[in-house]
């Protein structure tokens, strides 16, 4: 699949109670790396495998949730098209300029009709060693350390009108919908995912009364063995677990869910399918969903479908 538009996650800003106990947490029991502080107070982490300077960038508050997702463009050229395509969908978007996070260029900030802030940009800079160029080893002592995911890879967002998001992230930034849930009587969607790669699901949007609100980021690990670790992991740390470990019917993921010290749901997964833009997408009905969140126990977990920050 050729990638000319939006290119992949970039990375999320999140809202912590306690900026040092996060900051511990992250490092030390998800695994990731510090990069960086900025005179903001922000703490920028990204994952030992990534490339770009962070993926996850952290700030001290009041009440814990997302700031902003953020999605990494081909190229300048592509930045300025889709600021100018979404200006003329009659979205506002708003320049925040190279360097107001750190390792970042400008970036094209608007909001989405579920209320969440989403960031475009094209640069950021390159922090992987040369050791990890030139007859790179496969893992690293790093990559040993806590959960230490691969990458930073998706995001599910709860919000109102996710019928918006669908027709703004697929008319205007290249998007296609792989599956969706769909209300049994009146077939509306209940949530949806979306992809701008042949991934499964690069962001995806369920339905809620209340604007803005985060479900989860999503990590990506290498193997079933490796979700199962980090199970282990959170039980050694005694975090807060919410569902799994376990399997999705849509899209066919190995998960676990649990929960960072300030109430954040973050995910661990491997798995999935690709899928490519042609595809007809898989219609789950509302009545199915339990099968599509956990398939083995065909369950809903009430948790799941109402705990957001």
């Amino acid at each position: 699949m050729a990638i000319t538009g939006v290119t992949r996650p970039g990375h999320a800003q999140l809202r912590v109670l306690d900026l040092e106990q996060s900051v511990e947490f992250y490092k030390n029991v998800m695994g990731l790396v510090e990069t960086g502080r900025d005179a903001q107070g922000r703490v920028y982490f990204k994952t030992w495998d990534e490339r770009d300077h962070n993926s996850l960038v952290l700030r001290q508050a009041d009440q814990a949730g997302i700031d902003h997702f953020a999605f990494k463009v081909l190229d300048r050229a592509t930045l300025e098209r889709l600021d100018s395509d979404l200006r003329a969908y009659g979205v506002a978007t708003e320049r925040r300029p190279a360097g107001d996070m750190l390792g970042t260029g400008e970036r094209v900030r608007f909001e989405i009709p579920t209320g969440h802030i989403i960031e475009l940009f094209a640069e950021k800079e390159f922090v992987v060693g040369r050791d990890r160029l030139v007859n790179p080893t496969p893992w690293t002592p790093q990559s040993e350390h806590g959960i230490a995911p691969l990458r930073m890879d998706h995001a599910l967002l709860y919000g109102p009108d996710i019928d918006g998001n669908v027709k703004l992230f697929t008319e205007v930034l290249g998007f296609t919908m792989p599956e969706y849930v769909e209300h049994d009587d009146d077939g509306s969607k209940i949530a949806v995912w979306l992809t701008c790669s042949n991934k499964a699901h690069d962001i995806a949007f369920a339905r809620f009364p209340e604007p803005g609100k985060l479900h989860h980021v999503s990590y990506l690990l290498e193997s079933w063995e490796k979700v199962l670790r980090a199970g282990d992991i959170c039980s050694m740390h005694d975090v807060k677990l919410d569902i799994g470990p376990t399997r999705h019917g849509i899209t066919r993921g190995t998960t676990i869910y649990a929960f960072d010290p300030s109430g954040n749901r973050f995910e661990t997964f491997c798995g999935g399918y690709q899928c490519y833009p042609d595809w007809e997408p898989i219609r789950w009905p509302l009545s199915e969903l339990g099968a599509g969140l956990d398939y083995p126990q065909r369950k809903l977990h009430e948790s799941f479908l109402t705990v957001v920050t």
